[in-house]
């Protein structure tokens, strides 16, 4: 049973919606040159940032309605490879539509989402690994909005970024503790340690944060095996 002792007293559906709300007013007060910034994912402008949160929601309802497989199926018949020309094609399938539909299709269809792994509390939902916790899956996708959130400079209040900082973190810890079992994870005054499988490492939970979200600048000065240790991001 995997160690989620980091996870007790968060409520991942209240951090779906309070990330989901950061997300809604950055993008329902994007000017038109705005939708055209690049975003922190490489070759992914604002405007495709919006509209892979809007295909991903896709996936989210297959979980939902026990379907991922047939899921995976059709975006293979589209020609996905992987995740990275899986998400391409969810891309692309919108390009018709403009950054005010993409937003309307998205604030529905992720709020219709939230809702229902909310009322799947307690009990499992389909997934690629087959059936997972409800209650884990939405921490997961919290930590995605938050992070493509992040990707796409959406601001943060001073009075919100320790806390927003805090959750990740231990969602983190979480996460490399499911991914990697035999991997030591600790954390201490505001750091978190990993030790295990070749990697000793002790970094400030900020800078964790971006290491599981494999989002660490190219300057940190760790070596390659570490930031791939600490990446939880397929």
């Amino acid at each position: 049973m995997v160690d989620d002792h980091d996870l007790e007293g968060l409520d991942p559906y209240e951090l779906m919606a309070a990330e989901s709300a950061r997300l809604d007013q950055f993008f329902s007060a994007a000017s038109e040159s705005d939708w055209e910034k690049p975003s922190r994912c490489a070759g992914w402008s604002v405007r495709d940032l919006l509209a892979h949160l809007a295909a991903t929601e896709d996936y989210n309802e297959a979980c939902l309605e026990g379907t991922v497989q047939q899921f995976l199926a059709d975006v293979g018949a589209k020609g996905a490879v992987d995740l990275a020309s899986a998400n391409e094609i969810g891309i692309r399938e919108l390009d018709d539509r403009t950054p005010a539909q993409l937003l309307d299709l998205w604030r529905t269809h992720s709020a219709q989402n939230r809702d229902a792994f909310r009322a799947r509390d307690g009990g499992d939902v389909d997934s690629s690994v087959g059936p997972y916790p409800a209650r884990w899956q939405a921490f997961h996708l919290a930590f995605e909005l938050a992070t493509h959130a992040d990707d796409a400079y959406v601001p943060v209040a001073p009075g919100e970024a320790a806390d927003r900082d805090a959750w990740q973190a231990r969602f983190g810890r979480f996460a490399i503790r499911e991914l990697k079992p035999d991997v030591s994870v600790d954390a201490h005054d505001g750091l978190t340690q990993v030790k295990g499988e070749g990697v000793d490492v002790e970094l400030a939970d900020d800078q964790f944060v971006l290491a599981v979200a494999a989002r660490l600048p190219a300057d940190t000065g760790l070596d390659p095996a570490t930031v791939a240790a600490l990446s939880v991001t397929p």
